[in-house]
């Protein structure tokens, strides 16, 4: 089993949830790094998986998406500069933990993970998906996990539905309908989240809605005689956000899955790192108590 982490999703839960006050010696913030490398220090101590691969975002403006869609994610506001500077930090924490680091100026995180996924499963070997975002749930297959480790929940393939709306190998097309306001997608207007379940609880893909617009009245829902020509005349948007939502499964990064078995602890490369950011013997003390459990080398 292989354990793929969304890290910016951690990151920036650190980053507003630990105190701003902690600093280095130069006075620059480190509370996102503090509690990322807390988060990842709970996960190997829960998890002890032998397997991960860390995957961070450097595509936020330069994404293919941004090329199909120059105002994919234009709605979100720049990380402010005391955030940008801890990203770099939190990579190295998760390398000298012994953790595969990923990321891709073309590619983003989500992308990076479903590679991985997908050559796992040719493998036939099963991921967790360390994550909270609901997007990544479409790579999720018999076997796979989605785990929301802050939430405390590791959901399976036939808890997707019951959770997000839909089945995992719709949740694209469920995405490409009801839109995605995070990321600047608009899908289809008036089509939300109960309809668009609906519509996917009788047809497998949006190429199948699309075949069948003359049945669509017959569905049990409110509004069901005036979809047809809703998602007719915005066919084109939908289409647009089934492109930008489904997730790439073939990132160029290496998917042989030795390349991302854990290595020991570079003991040496954690400490010099705490004492760059300042961080006293609460992270330490953890790195320890990895090591005499034996999850550390």
């Amino acid at each position: 089993m292989i354990y793929l982490v969304d890290a910016s999703v951690y990151v920036f839960r650190a980053y507003y949830s630990v105190p701003d006050d902690m600093v280095d010696a130069k006075g620059a913030p480190t509370n996102a790094v503090y509690g990322f490398a807390r988060f990842l220090l709970d996960l190997l101590q829960a998890a002890d998986p032998t397997h991960v691969a860390v995957a961070f975002d450097e595509s936020l403006t330069t994404s293919f998406r941004n090329d199909i869609y120059p105002e994919y994610k234009a709605n979100r506001e720049p990380a402010p500069e005391e955030l940008k500077r801890q990203f770099v930090w939190c990579r190295q924490v998760a390398q000298a933990l012994g953790l595969r680091t990923l990321a891709h100026e073309r590619f983003e995180a989500d992308d990076l993970i479903g590679t991985l996924c997908a050559a796992a499963r040719a493998e036939d070997c099963n991921s967790v998906i360390v994550t909270r975002d609901k997007d990544l749930a479409q790579l999720i297959g018999p076997g796979d996990e989605f785990f929301d480790f802050a939430g405390g929940r590791r959901m399976g393939y036939d808890q997707i539905q019951a959770e997000f709306g839909t089945a995992p190998e719709r949740m694209a097309d469920y995405l490409a309908l009801t839109g995605d306001s995070v990321d600047n997608i608009k899908g289809v207007p008036g089509i939300g989240k109960k309809t668009a379940g609906a519509i996917f609880d009788r047809y497998a893909s949006l190429d199948e809605v699309y075949e069948h617009l003359d049945d669509l009245h017959e569905l049990p829902i409110r509004g069901a005689r005036t979809l047809s020509k809703k998602l007719l005349e915005h066919r084109d948007a939908a289409y647009l956000a089934q492109r930008l939502t489904r997730i790439h499964l073939e990132a160029p990064v290496e998917t042989d899955l030795a390349a991302s078995k854990r290595h020991p602890i570079d003991h040496a490369a954690l400490d010099s790192l705490f004492d760059e950011l300042a961080f006293g013997t609460f992270l330490r003390g953890r790195v320890a108590r990895l090591k005499a459990d034996g999850i550390s080398s």
